[in-house]
């Protein structure tokens, strides 16, 4: 028996209980499945559910239209924040042209840290469908899944980093997953990469043509889902232990305090302010002059 219902108009979520998946799909394709604050809740509702419910063993994560996700709306740059993202005024009004408060950034990272902790800590076997895009957010949610299966002409990374600083994400999780290599090369220069480039370091759980990856994902949703499912929730309990004390330790508090710092950067002249190309400029003449700051040509 199938069911399918929408959270919110951005999630869309369907449940197959003969074979214990649940499905959940991000659904907001013109912005390339990106997300703000109340997609992720929305999004964390459906993993709850998914969760509390013992006739699921499985959820597999994908975005519509063939691209997972670029990750946090970066349209929305510092709306994370509260409105406009300013700072509350002595008054209790917000001044929208004051950056947030270093208390109000630990915050509201701590809260969507949290988000991300639970994810890599869920209950049941979490299956990643990776096509298009996985940037970002998008790319730790990527990374975080316990079955990864992604399209080799993906295109993964973390470009914020190039205006918001390589402090971003769950740093431990990238080392950990990545290798101390290819972390530091991606997280200092910006670098979108292809998942084919990365293939033979088996970063993610197989890498497939695109024509393939909506087959191959839901294989190993199937696959997972015939574990016995109290034998999965014990197993992902002690992966998590491991982690926790081998790779993970101390990432609860670091992750949200080095991304709250580290995307209060101070910018000497002729270094590159997205936030502030941007309210110059707009969205879209912002992200061209960012490539074209940050293009370097390499010489033979």
């Amino acid at each position: 028996m199938t069911s399918s219902n929408v959270v919110g108009d951005r999630i869309l979520f369907d449940v197959d209980r003969e074979t214990r998946i649940a499905t959940i799909t991000l659904n907001n394709p013109e912005r390339r499945n990106s997300y703000d604050a109340v997609m992720r809740d929305d999004l964390a509702r459906c993993l709850e559910k998914v969760a509390d419910d013992d006739d699921l063993t499985v959820v597999l994560l994908r975005g519509a239209e063939g691209v997972f996700s670029t990750g946090a709306d970066m349209n929305n740059a510092y709306g994370w924040y509260g409105d406009e993202g300013g700072a509350a005024a002595g008054n209790g009004t917000r001044a929208a042209n004051r950056r947030p408060s270093q208390r109000r950034r630990l915050t509201v990272d701590r809260k969507s840290f949290g988000f991300y902790h639970e994810f890599m800590g869920f209950p049941k076997v979490t299956v990643g469908e990776i096509g298009g895009f996985a940037l970002g957010g998008g790319f730790e949610m990527a990374l975080m899944c316990d079955i990864s299966v992604i399209a080799r002409d993906t295109r993964i990374g973390m470009p914020a980093t190039r205006f918001l600083g390589p402090a971003l994400g769950s740093l431990h999780m990238f080392f950990h997953r990545l290798g101390p290599v290819l972390a530091r090369r991606m997280l200092l220069t910006g670098d979108i990469i292809t998942a084919g480039e990365v293939e033979h370091l088996g970063v993610f759980t197989e890498t497939c043509e695109p024509t393939e990856l909506e087959a191959s994902a839901r294989y190993w949703a199937r696959k997972t889902a015939k574990m016995p499912a109290d034998g999965v929730v014990i197993a992902k309990e002690a992966f998590r232990m491991v982690e926790q004390s081998q790779a993970y330790q101390g990432e609860e508090v670091a992750s949200y305090l080095f991304h709250a710092y580290g995307t209060n950067l101070q910018f000497a002249p002729g270094e590159f302010n997205f936030v502030k190309t941007r309210a110059e400029h707009g969205t879209k003449e912002a992200f061209r002059l960012r490539d074209e700051h940050f293009h370097v040509d390499r010489e033979i």
